[in-house]
């Protein structure tokens, strides 16, 4: 059954076509991912679909009888209401029909005091209501709504501490997060989803991959996560030079099959361009003989030769940026060393433990990846390996000729006042502007696009221009914070191939799960309790990591075995005395600890409300620094906030 077609679907602003002559259907029940290079029309086929934007030709249809849920790039809500307040909006029905419920049964208790036959019927009448509206709770889910809404706000990292929070003072990525949420429980029968793994860390996206696995629905998703298209979508559509191409696999099968279908196209180019010069010079020799036969048969070949529809050389459709890495010279094989290391904010009864006892050692050539849950300081780790925060405690020892360069997942490095050129010749004055020109036009900013002012340019704009920078510093250790942010899926490849090809040392915070299946040659999870070692790549890293927890259950298992066998011997009474003291001091210990605690998660959650008073400051909000700054450490309060939660609830046993 179709529920989404589109025929000659055509979009254009002014002279400028977006998208030509788009046509395809959606059955029920498909799972299509749209991809595209930035600007190729992605998020506009999805609002021409919803009814938000028109079109100039075609047609468009989507079955009326099906609701539609729309999660859009820039979801934010401008509201007053609460967290929970637009959550339970959703389900607004169920406290409606269970105040009726309620209503009908005070009124059938009123009537079983009398007992006339009026009153029977009346009665009967009122339990025929009650039980129809009861069964229909039930099948909607009225019993287990509120433990549904409880789940997917925790799995989208809103605690209930942040139930009573106005959404006017969430962040974007919050807010964000919110409106999945809310979509995902009003459970739409097409789910159209722009960008959904914007601000999700690793975690929230596989919770994410298997709801959304377990979705009856249709799905319509504009995504750059590859790993995430790979496990979610069955068809992919790609619009590339203003038309749509078809792909009946996940995102894997689309990347072999693009492979093989330009190939054949390179193929089929080029064997009719010798096709197309032999005729050409079989035609230029008949006419140099001059003949009039030879000039008749000369004619004849070109007629047919003008009747061709000439194939379009495949690749020359759109400008691609061009990125290599190199290095001015060599570092010395040891690079890094860190012994002990520990980073906290704050003092006393304020201090953020972020992490410590962080070992690490690493060789010139490797390609570290380092993940972690939010909040746990990888950032701030990258900062203090090169110095720019120093550690609480520990050790760091540069290796000989190291040159760092430093990608920055905020951009907070380049300088908004300047324009694209002149941030390149305050950074590289050595270069002529005709030679800056040049190298910015390899990253796809031609003509007029060198004087834009940088605070002016999108996301993946300020993404290549950091990359670019970081391409001419010719350091020989790179440090990348998140560095497929921002990008789409065709600059990610060409990035991931310059990594590849360079011969120094790179050092990558990232959650693009696609990306660290390809780059580290090995991966380092970081923990409150130190660095993780992991030697291969990300399908590795899970596999062990979660080998290390069935291990460790597996341990406390046998060791509670071991302590009731223990317990079913005989004791003498000396050792009962012994025990019961030992009992008791372990109570009292616990007890200390869950008083600790109670006092710590009332002192974290005062701080809490505190910073994020003061993020919603003015002159914060337009201080990247300190935005930045008090995010983190937001971050990590909550974070250390969910763990003295988590042990305290283990301590009530």
């Amino acid at each position: 059954m179709i529920v989404v077609s589109a025929k000659d679907l055509t979009k254009a602003y002014g002279t400028d076509v977006i998208l030509d002559k788009v046509s395809f259907h959606i059955n029920k029940g498909d799972r299509v991912g749209i991809i595209g290079i930035n600007g190729a029309g992605k998020t506009t086929l999805l609002r021409m679909l919803t009814g938000e934007l028109p079109y100039e030709e075609g047609e468009a249809f989507i079955s009326r009888d099906l609701q539609i849920g729309y999660l859009k790039q820039d979801a934010g809500f401008d509201s007053e209401k609460t967290v929970i307040e637009e959550v339970n909006a959703v389900f607004e029905h169920f406290p409606e029909m269970e105040a009726r419920m309620a209503e009908l049964l005070e009124e059938n208790e009123a009537l079983a005091k009398a007992s006339d036959p009026d009153s029977l019927e009346a009665s009967r009448k009122l339990l025929e209501e009650y039980d129809a509206i009861h069964e229909r709770y039930n099948y909607m889910g009225g019993y287990s709504y509120q433990s549904e809404i409880k789940g997917v706000l925790s799995s989208m990292a809103f605690g209930e501490d942040m139930y009573d929070k106005k959404i006017s003072t969430l962040s974007g990525g919050e807010r964000t997060r919110l409106a999945l949420a809310v979509l995902l429980l009003r459970k739409p029968d097409i789910l159209f989803l722009d960008e959904p793994t914007n601000h999700l860390d690793i975690g929230t996206l596989k919770w994410l991959e298997q709801y959304l696995k377990g979705y009856q629905g249709t799905m319509v998703i504009v995504s750059h996560d590859r790993y995430f298209l790979d496990e979610t979508v069955n068809r992919i559509f790609e619009i590339d030079n203003k038309k749509l191409n078809i792909y009946e696999g996940g995102y894997t099968f689309y990347a072999a099959e693009r492979r093989e279908r330009r190939e054949a196209e390179m193929r089929r180019y080029e064997k009719q361009h010798r096709e197309i010069q032999r005729q050409e010079e079989m035609i230029r020799r008949f006419k140099q003989r001059g003949t009039e036969k030879l000039a008749k048969r000369a004619a004849s070949r070109e007629k047919r030769l003008a009747a061709i529809e000439t194939i379009e050389r495949p690749d020359s459709d759109h400008a691609k940026m061009k990125l290599t890495f190199h290095q001015n010279f060599q570092s010395g094989k040891d690079v890094l060393q860190a012994e002990d290391l520990s980073k906290a904010f704050g003092y006393g009864m304020n201090k953020i433990q972020l992490f410590e006892g962080v070992d690490l050692d690493i060789k010139r050539g490797e390609r570290v990846c380092i993940v972690g849950d939010n909040g746990v300081g990888k950032t701030t780790l990258l900062r203090v390996l090169m110095g720019d925060l120093s550690p609480g405690s520990g050790r760091i020892r540069i290796g000989h000729n190291v040159q760092f360069g430093y990608y920055d997942q905020g951009q907070l490095l380049l300088n908004e006042s300047n324009d694209v050129i002149g941030e390149l010749q305050e950074a590289y004055h050595l270069y002529s502007e005709g030679e800056l020109r040049n190298i910015l036009g390899r990253f796809l900013f031609r003509g007029e696009d060198v004087f834009l002012p940088v605070g002016a340019l999108s996301g993946g704009e300020k993404a290549r221009l950091s990359l670019l920078k970081l391409m001419m510093s010719g350091a020989n250790t790179l440090i990348l914070d998140e560095p497929t942010n921002h990008l789409d899926i065709e600059s990610k490849e060409i990035f991931e191939e310059a990594l590849l090809e360079f011969p120094g040392t790179c050092i990558i915070v990232s959650h693009d799960r696609y990306f660290l299946n390809r780059i580290p040659t090995r991966i380092m999870e970081l923990t409150p309790e130190g660095l993780v070692n992991y030697l291969g790549k990300y399908d590795y890293y899970v596999e062990k990591k979660q080998q290390r927890i069935a291990s460790g259950k597996q341990y406390l298992e046998e060791m509670r075995k071991a302590r009731e066998e223990a317990e079913t011997e005989p004791l003498s009474s000396a050792e009962q005395r012994r025990k019961k003291k030992e009992e008791e001091a372990a109570q009292r210990r616990v007890q200390r600890r869950k008083e600790s605690l109670e006092t710590s998660i009332s002192d974290i959650e005062a701080e809490i409300k505190e910073i994020e008073e003061q993020l919603c400051r003015e002159d914060v909000m337009t201080d990247p620094g300190k935005l930045a700054e008090l995010s983190e450490t937001l971050a990590a309060r909550r974070s250390e906030l969910d763990r003295n939660y988590e042990e305290w609830l283990e301590l009530q046993g």
